[in-house]
């Protein structure tokens, strides 16, 4: 006996192996799955048709529930959901019964009106990616466990960083585990490069100083609580009244922290705003940086598909002077979540920066050539085939499938737009057409905002509240007068969601709030 307790098999093979039987066992519960699921994407198809009226269908269950969600409260749902984790395995009956449970008190992001955030629901592609990706089980750090997918994320990201403007011999990217960690990786890439020694000593006498506008991510903050330049040291650019950052602003505020004896070394310029939907101006805020030799980053998480259509690439003219630019396909492009590339024109820059002796590792020697163990690229070493995802979905739709995505989606944001104009209840906050698909107005009865902002984001947040039982989950922002909606269109919305979200805020509206 072995000291586990098993038999150890005798030297002649002779030994009776275990009959694996995983495959019929993936077949099984993929089918029992499956039931499950494909109801949970259908409700969300028959519900879109009872969307122009202001409401969705009702289904019966524990609470108010539509195809989108049964809403509860969190202390309410620990109670009903009474989630516990046993000590003896429940089998398929019991996952099955978790799947249905979490089906149900989930949010059906394939429902049209999930208008809430900067994504929406992936489709078919998505589904079979994440499943492949499963099924393959491995990590993207060196070639020889993941060569297929290797080969996938290196021209992926190239051929995404070509569109960009990125065309020198170097040019590429690498998948990263959201916008947040492109980010964050592009600034230690900047500050490794710029300051090589920072890279083994830390930051020591340096006072570090990044820039980013008032409309910027606040994973910048983040990063800079991570990696010691902390976030007094993130200093916000002013913005002009579309919400995109001001280049002379730029350049005083990066000239007064020289005079203070502060190392300025890069520059965060947005392209879609989180809020807005902006577009920084690329060309000139290029220029400020390279005036002082900083690394500018562009943060595409948002707009960055806009490159796929001809139509809306002009709002980012400019990003090719970038020296990295971060994108998430997992936002506007339905690729399911996670899915973030952090490109740029110089891929030994990258790999310059965070590269590191690890022999037990790496066994590679990428001196001057190609890298393919790319977690010499990244900061983590875990990697997650996340670049098949935008590939699959490029094989399946093209980058003409994509240009009809963009473009339609634009155009659902304009409409909305247009008829939040023409309404004598609402007021409009965004451009008319918005720059990016955040509509943002404020509900006002006769177009007259109260004068207490207070009591402006009190109406907000309570219509926001009361559309969620009628089938609509939207999002609001702050402003100078209070609270206003920020609804967010995507690929797949219709007009006729437009017309009855904006029929249901009517009738909300005016009921007494």
């Amino acid at each position: 006996m072995a000291s586990n307790g098993t038999s150890l098999p005798l030297r002649n093979g002779s030994s009776t192996a275990p009959q694996l039987n995983r495959a019929d066992e993936v077949d099984d519960l993929l089918k029992a799955v499956q039931s499950l699921i494909i109801p949970f994407i259908r409700s969300a198809d028959e519900d879109a048709s009872t969307k122009p009226a202001g409401h969705g269908l009702a289904i019966a269950g524990g609470g108010p529930r539509t195809s989108l969600v049964e809403h509860h409260k969190p202390e309410k749902l620990l109670s009903l959901m009474d989630f516990q984790l046993p000590g003896s395995g429940k089998g398929k009956e019991g996952l099955l019964a978790t799947v249905e449970q979490v089906l149900k008190y989930s949010v059906n992001t394939w429902d049209q009106g999930f208008l809430d955030k900067l994504y929406a629901s992936t489709n078919s592609v998505g589904v079979i990616s994440e499943l492949l990706l499963a099924v393959l089980n491995t990590n993207l750090h060196v070639f020889q466990v993941s060569p297929a997918l290797t080969v996938i994320e290196k021209i992926t990201a190239k051929t995404f960083a070509n569109l960009f403007g990125f065309n020198s011999p170097h040019a590429g990217g690498i998948s990263c585990q959201g916008g947040s960690a492109s980010n964050m990786t592009s600034i230690v890439i900047a500050r490794n490069n710029l300051y090589p020694a920072s890279k083994t000593a830390g930051n020591a006498n340096h006072k570090f100083v990044l820039f980013t506008s008032a409309h910027g991510h606040y994973s910048l903050e983040k990063a800079a609580q991570m990696l010691g330049i902390g976030s007094d040291n993130v200093v916000s650019v002013p913005i002009d009244s579309q919400g995109r950052m001001i280049p002379s602003e730029l350049e005083n505020l990066v000239q007064k922290t020289k005079d203070e004896g502060k190392t300025p070394f890069y520059v965060n310029a947005t392209a879609g705003t989180t809020v807005l939907g902006s577009f920084d101006p690329f060309k000139d805020i290029s220029a400020v940086c390279k005036q002082h030799n900083l690394w500018l980053h562009v943060d595409a998480s948002w707009g960055g598909p806009v490159i796929f259509s001809s139509k809306q690439k002009h709002k980012v003219a400019g990003v090719e002077l970038a020296d990295s630019l971060g994108v998430n396909p997992h936002k506007m492009m339905g690729v399911p979540i996670t899915c973030s590339f952090l490109l740029g024109p110089d891929l030994t820059k990258f790999h310059k920066a965070n590269t590191l002796p690890t022999g037990y590792l790496f066994h590679e020697d990428n001196a001057g050539g190609e890298i393919w163990d790319l977690a010499d690229l990244t900061l983590q070493c875990g990697r997650r085939g996340d670049s098949l995802k935008l590939a699959l979905s490029w094989i399946y739709y093209g980058s003409e499938g994509f240009e009809r995505q963009v473009n339609n989606a634009f155009d659902i944001a304009s409409y909305f737009a247009t008829e939040i104009s023409h309404r004598k209840d609402f007021v409009l906050v965004s451009e008319n057409p918005p720059p990016c698909l955040q509509v943002c107005f404020y509900f006002a009865r006769e177009g007259k905002l109260a004068a207490s902002p207070d009591e402006n984001t009190k109406v907000t947040s309570e219509i926001v509240r009361r559309l969620i039982p009628r089938g609509f989950m939207v999002d609001y922002a702050p402003g100078e007068k209070g609270s206003f909606f920020r609804v967010v269109v995507n690929r797949e919305t219709t007009r006729g969601t437009i017309d009855g979200l904006i029929k249901a805020i009517e009738e909300v509206g005016n009921d007494d709030l």
